[in-house]
């Protein structure tokens, strides 16, 4: 089983740290502390309708790609990315097929993987900074382009703290949505989500998983997502201390 970990060099163990005040950029960019070699960054800037990308190779190293949207924090080092709200209110830009801005990692290497396979894992270490109204997805599984333009599924973080799911019916359908959890607003959590054995399921801070109905998506092609998924129209700022791959 491999192992692509996005771990910061002076990882904070303290799950339940809260900062006080929104991220400063240090001098050295985020692939300087994370492994960012098997993922693409997309981002709320470009063309409308053509949203800018950044490559795995401009990822690396502390001279490697930064900006105001993707920083590391001076303060501890952990992965920033933000969102200055939605197209009407911003001016960010979105995907052809989404109404919402991102600022959000997108797994390369692989850039898919099948349900069926034995070992497909996501684990975020983060924390939801700041969040106007609505939602923002900090993790999700996306459908493989070539079969559809819809996820699989988004693990949504709220304005109340509420954590939930919303899974996809079918490959071209809506979402339902699952309750995962409650985590107060500024406190650091983790999860881990899996699509493994043709099983989905999700786990909070470590407890026990939960597994969620996959209705009528027969096992398609898959790749993982997480980051900064603005739902809304005021800025998201969401901080990640540990992004973990495993398949």
């Amino acid at each position: 089983m491999a192992i692509k970990s996005l771990l910061p060099i002076a990882f904070m163990a303290l799950v339940n740290y809260i900062p006080t005040t929104l991220a400063q950029a240090s001098a050295c960019a985020p692939g300087g502390n994370f492994d960012l070699s098997k993922w693409e960054l997309q981002l709320p800037t470009g063309s409308d309708g053509s949203p800018d990308s950044v490559s795995a190779s401009k990822l690396q190293g502390c001279d490697g790609y930064q900006s105001e949207y993707f920083f590391a924090s001076s303060d501890d080092s952990s992965l920033v990315m933000k969102v200055p709200g939605d197209s009407s209110t911003s001016g960010c830009v979105t995907t052809p097929n989404s109404k919402h801005c991102r600022t959000e990692l997108r797994e390369e290497d692989p850039s898919t993987w099948s349900p069926s396979d034995p070992t497909n894992r996501l684990f975020g270490d983060v924390i939801v900074k700041q969040i106007e109204n609505d939602r923002v997805v900090v993790g999700q599984i996306h459908i493989d382009g070539s079969i559809s333009t819809k996820p699989v599924c988004e693990l949504y973080y709220s304005t109340t703290g509420k954590l939930t799911m919303g899974v996809n019916r079918c490959r071209t359908c809506g979402q339902n949505t699952f309750n995962i959890g409650q985590i107060p607003v500024g406190q650091r959590f983790t999860y881990e989500i899996r699509y493994e054995s043709d099983v989905l399921s999700v786990s909070i801070n470590g407890q026990d998983f939960q597994k969620l109905d996959t209705f009528d998506l027969n096992s398609p092609a898959s790749y993982f997502k997480a980051g900064n998924y603005n739902q809304g129209n005021g800025p998201t700022e969401v901080h990640f201390f540990n992004i973990t791959v495993s398949h």
